[in-house]
Parts: C-alpha cells; structure tokens; sequence
C-alpha cells in the first residue's frame, strides 16, 4: 500500500483472500486500509456486528465471501509504512494467542521479503518487491484522469465514480480501468 491509496496484493493463500484486496481498493474502505493508516492491528472477530457500521460498503461483501473474522496487522519498519497482512476466519471468534503470534512473525517475515525484494534487483532486470506488487494499480490513476477530464469533475469525485461503477457491476476496480484507459468503457453522468 501506498499513502495515496494504492492497494496490491503480494501473495494471498487462495481465491478469498486474493479478492479482499480487490475489494477493499475498489470500496475504497476496509481493515487492511485502517490498518495502514493507523499503524495498528485491526481485529474483526465478527464481521456481521459493529463491522457492517464501520465499512458499509466491505463488512457484508466480506461475509457474502464465506468469511466471519479478519485480523490485519501492518507491515512496517519504524515509520515506513508498506502494507498490511490479512489473516481471515471462515466463523466469527478471535485469534489464540499461538495464532496471533504466528501471524506477527509472519508479519515480520512478509516485511522482510518485501524490503529484499528491492534491493537485489540488477539494473535491466524487473523491479520485483514493491514495485510488483503496486504497479498494475497504477492503471486506476490513469482511468481516474482520464473520467476527470470526462465527467469534468474533481479529481476525488472521478475516483469515488469510478468505485461506484465498479461496485455496481460488481467488477473489480482495475478491470474498469483498464477498459477506460484502453477505450472501451467511457463513463458518463447518466450511467451514475
């Protein structure tokens, strides 16, 4: 993750939690998003609960996922902010104490890995690490220029209109904009 808002997913154990990350960019809300900001660890032991208030839009998509729990904790060095890792439940209920340390220590492995994978890349080779991982959101800034320009709106709103078309299609936010940048889709204020 990145301070403006830019989300990727690294790795993700199956399906569910590949699509959580899609998810949380395209709502533009989400634990992992808290998790960043704060620099604590969000703990959701029921997603059905207080969660539905705090993110509207991402606590009933979670659930309609087959997912009851979410636990994020940061990855960070210090002050250096590089994203977040997810740990799902299938039920509602918290963490053991085995669990959450074991998530911590993964935490700090994922770090790790991310930091190494910056700096053992050789001039002429792909980037690996972090520019991986962030690279294909890119894509969502261009389409999100691109509907300001459009729509004549502020550069906010063209984000939060591209977000909303893509929750309603029920289609991830970088397949929209990736229509967008290749001319495909073009929004207009009568489709929103």
């Amino acid at each position: 993750m990145t301070d403006t808002g830019v989300l990727g997913v690294a790795a993700s154990s199956d399906p569910v939690a590949d699509s959580l990350g899609a998810l949380q960019f395209t709502l533009g809300e989400g634990p992992c998003i808290d998790a960043f900001d704060s620099q604590r660890p969000v703990l959701v032991t029921d997603l059905s609960g207080d969660a539905s208030q705090r993110w509207p839009g991402f606590a009933p998509a979670a659930a309609a996922l087959g997912l009851g729990a979410v636990f994020v904790f940061p990855l960070q060095v210090g002050a250096a902010r590089l994203g977040a890792l997810t740990v799902l439940r299938r039920t509602s209920g918290g963490l053991s104490g085995t669990s959450a340390s074991l998530a911590l220590a993964v935490a700090d492995v994922a770090v790790e890995i991310l930091l190494d994978g910056q700096g053992t890349v050789d001039t002429g080779q792909e980037s690996g690490g972090l520019d991986d991982v962030l690279g294909g959101q890119y894509l969502v800034y261009q389409a999100q220029g691109m509907t300001m320009v459009d729509l004549q709106v502020p550069l906010v709103e063209a984000l939060a209109r591209l977000r909303a078309f893509a929750f309603a299609q029920e289609r991830p936010l970088d397949d929209v904009a990736r229509d967008i940048v290749e001319g495909r889709l073009r929004l207009d204020p009568q489709m929103l």
